[in-house]
């Protein structure tokens, strides 16, 4: 726990903390084709040098909805004839405005068929779907999108209680391939989504979060903004799920429904494939995927894939100095440990956690067994680093906590990755997630002949942290070097901590950091919440071998 203003802080840093230079280059972070584990999908073995990775792109960080859905509709309304649109969702409304007035996503999309584009849309359909608030927006979405001319899918080739959890948008112009580009991340066009760095919430709200949250749920969030190679690399990933021939309907209120209908949802043919825009920048950018093990399988990873957690495991076993992660799901005690081992071979390395107060819906079960895995996963964290381990929740100035949906890793300020994919054992091995790794190739140069002082994962990290201490751009002079930035956050929460305690009557100190509590439960509730957890909440989707091997 953060140290309040007088007392001895928790932990305090040394030099330690400093990023490492040991494995500047891409090779010593990235994964090779190899490594990835799935020899069948060919996205590795498209690229002409023989790397697992695309480099010369040039990636921009895009911090919460309000940033991500400006971006999007600049390029979306800048759609002409014969450009391409791939899109995947886990949820999208089609009414969703990105800005105001007639900039929902529906309308842009309808307006690209209009001027000769084409559209191709992915959506996620789950097996079983009684609710009423989200999901059905996917089949409103699908309806609409054919209904102008648009081919789009309900996909069902999931686990049955796995969910495809990828959201990415790609627009490749034949005619200006230096202006293709690809949005990967962890936001969906839906409620709530549309916050920005003040965090005072989406007046579009999502309905089915704990009322904690308040009435317009503050919401942080993070995507990224990929033009290069790398736009190509997400575009065939879009293309290995959608001419995957296996039945779209696989759920059994789904094969119902089709046989009320006499027919099955059919994918058509997509635009031949473009060549790989060219390079414009100085970052490398490695796709990282989940795909459970499922019968039937995917033809393209008929074992799975989980480079998504064979990315990070091989990222954090050369940490040592610093990792910072923003998640919403840092409940996996599997998953815990991976960063756990890594605390434990460095003895100095800190790791900085960013998660939400609560749980994001509010029903006994997601509550119970989210503390039970949450307040275990802590414990195996707190137990291998002790006071380097600090653990933050974020409150926006009204008093009221802010949904933390973000899903970010920086490591020693030269690894970092934005995507779909949380820190638990669904994401890593059950749901299917799409989440970018990107490497400044700056990095191998040295610090004296670099062009730029910072790297694209140093940006990354003090533009979230001068956000969640309430700075303006620049105010980052005690943040550059992670040992006084990370004594800076330390204050901060310390300092909100205090004037929460002494009654909120002085003004309130500025930025949204509050120190995190681990969750507790009775022996009765860890009793049965933890078996239900591991069996519902975060399954595993690996192939047995793995399971019994313990191997990603």
């Amino acid at each position: 726990m953060a140290a309040l203003p007088g007392e001895e802080p928790t932990g305090a840093l040394t030099g330690s903390a400093r990023p490492h230079s040991g494995r500047p280059g891409a090779p010593g972070w990235f994964l090779t084709a190899d490594e990835r584990g799935n020899p069948t999908t060919t996205l590795d073995r498209r690229h002409p040098d023989g790397l697992a990775w695309s480099r010369g792109n040039l990636v921009h960080p895009l911090l919460d909805g309000v940033e991500y859905f400006h971006r999007l509709l600049s390029e979306l309304t800048d759609i002409r004839a014969g450009d391409q649109v791939y899109f995947s969702a886990w949820i999208g409304d089609q009414d969703k405005p990105l800005d105001g007035p007639g900039t929902s996503l529906a309308a842009l999309l309808f307006r690209a068929l209009r001027t000769g584009a084409s559209v191709h849309a992915l959506f996620w359909w789950p097996y079983l779907s009684f609710t009423t608030d989200l999901i059905p927006d996917n089949r409103r979405f699908v309806a609409t999108l054919r209904g102008l001319g648009g081919e789009a899918v309900l996909d069902q080739r999931v686990r049955p209680t796995g969910s495809h959890h990828q959201k990415f948008l790609v627009i490749r112009r034949p005619e200006r391939p230096e202006s293709d580009i690809a949005f990967v991340g962890g936001i969906d066009p839906c409620p709530s989504r549309r916050d920005d760095g003040a965090h005072h919430g989406d007046p579009h709200v999502q309905t089915s979060i704990d009322d904690v949250y308040g009435e317009q749920p503050a919401w942080h969030d993070a995507h990224l903004q990929v033009r290069g190679p790398a736009v190509d690399d997400v575009e065939h990933c879009f293309r290995e799920r959608w001419e995957d021939s296996t039945a779209l309907e696989r759920g059994p209120l789904s094969l119902l429904d089709r046989k009320v209908r006499g027919r099955a949802q059919a994918a058509g043919l997509l635009p031949a494939a473009l060549p790989a825009p060219p390079r414009c920048g100085p970052h490398s950018v490695q796709l990282l995927r989940t795909y459970p093990a499922k019968f039937p399988p995917y033809p393209f990873a008929p074992r799975g894939e989980r480079s998504v957690a064979r990315g990070y495991a091989k990222a954090l076993r050369g940490a040592s100095g610093f990792v910072y992660v923003e998640d919403q799901f840092l409940w996996s005690p599997m998953v815990a440990e991976t960063f756990a081992e890594a605390l434990r071979r460095e003895p100095e390395l800190h790791l900085i956690a960013v998660v939400p107060s609560r749980p994001e819906k509010g029903g006994p079960v997601e509550v119970a067994t989210s503390d039970v895995a949450h307040g275990k996963a802590l414990d195996l964290l707190h137990e291998a680093g002790g006071n380097r381990v600090d653990v933050y929740e974020l409150e926006n100035t009204h008093g009221l906590p802010i949904y933390v949906h973000s899903k970010v890793c920086v490591i020693d300020d030269h690894w970092a990755t934005i995507g779909s994919a949380n820190l638990n054992r669904r994401s890593w091995t059950y749901d299917s997630e799409l989440t970018a790794a990107v490497l400044d190739e700056r990095c191998a140069e040295p610090a004296d002949q670099r062009t730029d002082a910072s790297t694209f994962a140093q940006d990354l990290r003090l533009r979230l942290w001068r956000e969640h201490l309430g700075r303006a751009h620049g105010e980052d002079d005690d943040l550059t070097d992670p040992v006084s930035g990370i004594e800076a956050l330390r204050r901060a929460a310390a300092d909100l901590e205090r004037w929460h305690r002494n009654g909120r009557t002085a003004p309130r100190p500025a930025g949204h950091l509050r120190v995190h509590e681990r969750p507790a439960a009775s022996a009765t509730t860890r009793a049965w919440a933890a078996p239900v957890g591991r069996a519902v909440m975060d399954p595993d989707g690996r192939p047995l071998r793995h399971r019994w091997t313990r191997e990603w």
